[in-house]
């Protein structure tokens, strides 16, 4: 018996076998990019469009003209925005080039320097981009409030930081973390502070849906295998929640029952 049903991820009406989501910033190259998307096993990746060529820049290499949206699902993201002003509108730049694409991940920062996410400028943002009917996954504080409020304006994911952006620092209160999940009705993806396999494990165990990265793969010394662990952590650590893992003690417990037994 499981503790817990398995279901397959499912965003926007969409369904995802992987519950991995990568970037596609700091790689040397598109091609390397490539290679770690497809050992990472990942069906999305997460598009900055005011830093990659989608085909804006009609003298630059496109990323389309290795990875293919054909094959994985784009997301678009609004990193770099400190306005919802900002924000709204490079969606409606990602929903023009992509050809009315709708799936679009929401991040308005608050400054340059913690890159934490201005939340009361998210919210605006939300608002104004739920009712021009985008389907809007959010990366926002780990504040269970703010959480339930953005799924309340009717975003498809809330993405809460694990740490901030590009840290590497895990999971540093996994405590609101699952206030979050207590409380959700829609997909809870942890988004910013992974800095390595045990990290992601650690937020697929508290339950989360999925998680997503960037900095953790891309700066990885070999970026490839590293997105190979990313996988496997991911996986291990959602069936270890499935699973239900033992009751912590605080003393100790015999691995053999001694009841019954003749000495």
């Amino acid at each position: 018996m499981t503790q817990h049903e398995d279901t397959a991820l499912q965003v926007a009406g969409k369904t995802y076998q992987s519950r991995l989501i990568i970037g596609s910033g700091k790689y040397k190259d598109f091609d390397e990019n490539l290679a770690a998307l497809e050992a990472s096993g990942a069906e999305i990746i997460t598009v900055a469009i005011r830093r990659v060529n989608l085909g804006q820049n009609a003298d630059e290499p496109s990323l389309f003209d290795v990875i293919s949206p054909e094959k994985y699902t784009i997301l678009p993201n609004t990193a770099g925005c400190y306005t919802a002003e900002d924000a709204v509108r490079t969606c409606r730049m990602a929903r023009e080039l992509l050809d009315g694409h709708k799936l679009v991940k929401l991040e308005v920062l608050g400054d340059q320097t913690t890159l934490y996410p201005n939340v009361t400028e998210t919210l605006e943002a939300a608002e104004e981009l739920v009712k021009e009917d985008f389907d809007v996954m959010v990366y926002t504080s780990d504040d269970p409030l703010v959480a339930k409020r953005l799924e309340e304006i009717g975003c498809v994911a809330v993405m809460p930081l694990g740490a901030p952006i590009g840290s590497g620092l895990g999971i540093r209160n996994p405590y609101n973390i699952r206030l979050i999940l207590e409380n959700a009705n829609v997909p809870i993806i942890v988004d910013a502070g992974v800095g390595t396999a045990s990290d992601a494990s650690i937020a697929m165990e508290l339950g989360c849906d999925g998680v997503l990265m960037n900095t953790a793969i891309a700066e990885a010394k070999q970026p490839v295998l590293m997105a190979s662990a990313m996988k496997k952590a991911v996986e291990s650590g959602r069936q270890a929640f499935l699973a239900g893992r033992m009751p912590r003690r605080l003393y100790a417990s015999a691995s053999s029952p001694i009841d019954g037994t003749f000495f």
